[in-house]
């Protein structure tokens, strides 16, 4: 039952290690595919979200930032706006209308807001009529009626005005500041300044925006306060919806007319006159996702080519040690197969040997017997040649014990036997063994030994088995008048080494992988398959070492490494 096992499991191993080596590449691949994937998900995913979350940060960041520059730009018209409405206050409240009536002293006065106050275009006094009697300016308004526009009807009601962007009699697009200064006498009269709204270009102009970018005034009812790059001239509607009315900045994300998407930014302005408008097309936005997404992209490519390398050797690395295993392991349990089939030869030589010893032992009882008698009857017939032939049988008897004590030897039954050696003796002495058939055969023998070669402690019956056995394959691999080279040499310190080589048939690399194995034969029909194995197996009880070169139509060489002092390996 172990011997089938062990048969049955080897050959899994050699289908796993030979016939079907492509078994690593697959295991290799699902090993290499499961670390893909356990490593490549993940980054993929954390690519995935950190893209989301930075995209999300990112328009966060640019929201914020439309908001703070509205914010800020807002601030600076109202600023300006209240500087100047502030300085026109100012004036109306310092000087008698007497003094305003004066056109030296307005002229005073306006050259001096002029110095301190850019903006300022002309400056005028209109009477409680609503007639502008004092104008210092480049327009000839002096005795223009103003009783019927928005800023005198305006100034009436909330004692100062700020207007919208208009043309007047100037025909060119600027915004009116008006104080009414009102006297207990009942004398009232207003002062009304222009103001050029290049301040407000040069205000927008200094936000610092891109070229594709967008910013300019809109009032209430969607009318142009000053030029845009992209959506139309001063005082034209603007194609964008008018937001409601709110003092905080804010911002949407919509598309124009001309197909854009954008974000839109709003703010009005603290008079509630004009509405400051941002518009950033989401090209530039998007310009600067994309290359940061470039950038994640080429580094996760990276990060996966390096993986890949890393997963491409590390796999490698781990199928070659898995099948370096797997072959140390077809070769541990074909020693342990070839114990097995020995074990079994042992038990087999055993009850054979002990089956042969029980006729030779009667063999020899009778013969002796025999020669009794015939010694007991000198008188007999042919006496002597019945004693010839009983020494004859007696010899032939304790020939054939001879060979059932090898053979229990062979199958480990009997102890080894250790004693100093002169191995170029026990080659001697092997050689004699076959030298009569090498002789009829005109087969050579070359000997080529180490002289003062040390002696070693081993058993010479076993050593001389393995050199016998050798030596017989040799002499039937070769032709007729062929050729064996004996040697032998000093390894090293510990170990001696001797060589038997041929220029016989050879052996294929296929039958070299099997000649160790217990019935393996080439012979067909005239052997048995043990020679080999029982050598290898001595060899090995020995502690030695046995190697094989050969080469189809070229020849054999069998190297044998016995060591100096026997170690022998159960």
């Amino acid at each position: 039952m172990k011997a089938k096992y062990l048969t049955t499991l080897i050959s899994r191993i050699r289908k796993g290690t030979g016939e079907n080596g492509n078994r690593y590449q697959k295991l290799r691949i699902r090993i290499a595919v499961g670390m893909f994937v356990v490593t490549i998900l993940p980054l993929s995913i954390m690519l995935v979200i950190n893209q989301h979350n930075f995209q999300k940060s990112l328009k966060q960041e640019t929201v914020s930032q439309l908001r703070t520059l509205a914010s800020k730009t807002k601030h600076s018209f109202e600023l300006f706006l209240q500087e100047r409405l502030s300085a026109v206050r100012y004036i109306a409240h310092a000087y008698n209308f007497e003094q305003l009536k004066s056109p030296d002293k307005l002229q005073e006065i306006f050259y001096t807001i002029q110095e301190n106050f850019s903006g300022f275009v002309d400056l005028g006094l209109i009477n409680p009529e609503g007639i502008q009697i004092n104008y210092i300016g480049p327009y000839d308004l002096l005795g223009k009626d103003y009783a019927q526009t928005d800023s005198y009807q305006g100034v009436q009601v909330s004692g100062d005005w700020i207007s919208e962007v208009f043309l007047g009699y100037r025909k060119f697009p600027h915004i009116v500041m008006a104080v009414e200064r009102r006297r207990a006498s009942g004398q009232n009269w207003i002062l009304r300044a222009s103001i050029d709204i290049d301040t407000f270009n040069e205000i927008l102009g200094a936000m610092g925006l891109d070229p594709e970018s967008d910013a300019f005034l809109i009032n209430q009812k969607g009318l142009l306060q000053t030029p845009s790059k992209f959506y139309g001239e001063i005082l034209t509607p603007v194609p964008l919806s008018v937001p409601p009315k709110t003092m905080q900045p804010f911002v949407r994300e919509t598309e124009d007319r001309q197909g854009r998407e954008i974000f839109l930014t709003y703010a009005n302005l603290a008079n509630q006159k004009f509405i400051l408008t941002i518009v950033k097309p989401k090209a530039s936005f998007y310009k600067s996702w994309y290359a940061l997404k470039g950038q994640m992209l080429l580094v996760f490519l990276i990060s996966v080519l390096l993986i890949s390398l890393v997963i491409f050797r590390l796999t490698g690395h781990m199928v070659r040690q898995i099948k370096d295993a797997d072959e140390k392991r077809e070769i541990a349990f074909r020693e342990l197969e070839h114990s097995h089939k020995l074990s079994s030869i042992g038990q087999m030589a055993a009850g054979v040997a002990h089956e042969v010893n029980n006729p030779l032992a009667i063999i020899n009882e009778k013969t002796g017997l025999m020669q009794d008698l015939l010694l007991a009857s000198p008188e007999m017939e042919k006496r002597d040649k019945f004693l010839s032939l009983a020494d004859s049988i007696l010899q032939s008897v304790e020939r054939a014990r001879g060979i059932t004590y090898r053979l229990l030897g062979f199958a480990r039954r009997l102890e080894s036997s250790s004693e100093a050696l002169d191995v170029n003796q026990v080659l001697n002495n092997v050689v004699g063994f076959i030298q009569k058939e090498a002789d009829d055969r005109n087969v050579s023998i070359q000997l080529d030994l180490q002289e003062s070669l040390d002696r070693i402690v081993s058993d010479q019956g076993q050593l001389e088995q393995v050199f016998l056995n050798i030596l017989n394959n040799a002499l039937a691999a070769v032709e007729d008048e062929g050729r064996i080279e004996i040697q032998s040499w000093e390894e090293s310190p510990e170990m001696i080494a001797v060589s038997i080589a041929d220029n016989g048939s050879g052996m294929s690399k296929e039958t070299m992988d099997h000649i160790f194995e217990p019935f393996f034969t080439t012979k067909k029909q005239f052997g048995t398959g043990l020679g080999l194995s029982i050598t290898y197996g001595i060899v090995k009880k020995l502690g030695g070492e046995i190697k094989v070169q050969s080469q189809i139509d070229v020849g054999s060489r069998f190297v044998i490494f016995i060591p100096k002092r026997q170690s022998v390996r159960s």
